[in-house]
């Protein structure tokens, strides 16, 4: 009995290469959003593909752990380096926030 082939026989190279931003690679749906008269790129990340990753949320000045679902958002005309990782929550409630972000006492201050 031969193993089983778990790629299609056309298939190139069996690895991705770090440029391909496809939107089905962190596991999550890419949509386009306006927000304040500019157009947006929203990604949902699924939590494993954000395994050994932190990122501080924009609209909460939280961490968003380790492994945790999230979105990604960054302006459609904008490099990669405009990216932004949000809570699903703070991304949902942005048109909601104060300019003014509260936060709690034991949160880090950068």
């Amino acid at each position: 009995m031969s193993p089983r082939r778990n790629r299609p026989k056309d298939s190139g190279s069996a690895g991705q290469s770090a440029e391909d931003d496809r939107p089905g690679r962190y596991g999550g749906w890419q949509s386009t959003q306006n927000w304040d008269g500019e157009e947006w790129n929203v990604r949902h990340v699924a939590g494993s593909s954000a395994q050994g990753k932190a990122y501080r949320c924009p609209g909460c000045d939280q961490l968003i752990p380790d492994g945790v679902p999230h979105v990604v958002a960054w302006p459609e005309h904008a490099g990669v380096d405009d990216r932004r990782h949000w809570h699903k929550a703070c991304w949902n409630a942005k048109d909601r926030r104060t300019t003014r972000v509260q936060r709690s006492r034991n949160a880090p201050r950068f």
